[in-house]
């Protein structure tokens, strides 16, 4: 498959584990996530821990876009929405212009349906 125009990071929360692989890897330190841990009990004797999203960012001010958090996710949660338009004239102008830059977790799912999703990553 062709790598697509990497111009905005779409993100699919429900995917998203909060394992920060991505914040690890990111050279410019441009996603921040924030997440607590819920107790469940799944039928099992025991609750397990889950880990659930609260904050997903990703700072357009300081991506380079070089896909790195892409290629690291192990669960498949982020991908590239070849749609440049909506960061450029977000991060255009003046007042206000680099909070604009800022995109939190519902900026991100909404580029989901225009992400082009690659075949699913084998578990070995």
């Amino acid at each position: 498959m062709e790598n697509p125009l990497r111009a905005e990071l779409a993100l699919d929360a429900s995917a998203c584990t909060s394992c920060m692989i991505c914040v690890r890897e990111c050279p410019t330190w441009c996603i921040t996530v924030d997440a607590h841990q819920e107790e469940r009990e799944e039928g099992g004797r025991r609750p397990i821990k889950v880990n659930i999203l609260d904050k997903f960012e990703v700072d357009y001010g300081l991506c380079m876009f070089c896909g790195i958090c892409v290629d690291a996710c192990p669960h498949d949660a982020l991908f590239w929405a070849p749609d440049a338009e909506n960061v450029l004239k977000e991060g255009a102008g003046g007042n206000g212009a680099r909070q604009n830059l800022v995109y939190q977790i519902s900026r991100l799912e909404d580029a989901l349906p225009r992400a082009v999703r690659p075949e699913k990553k084998e578990q070995s």
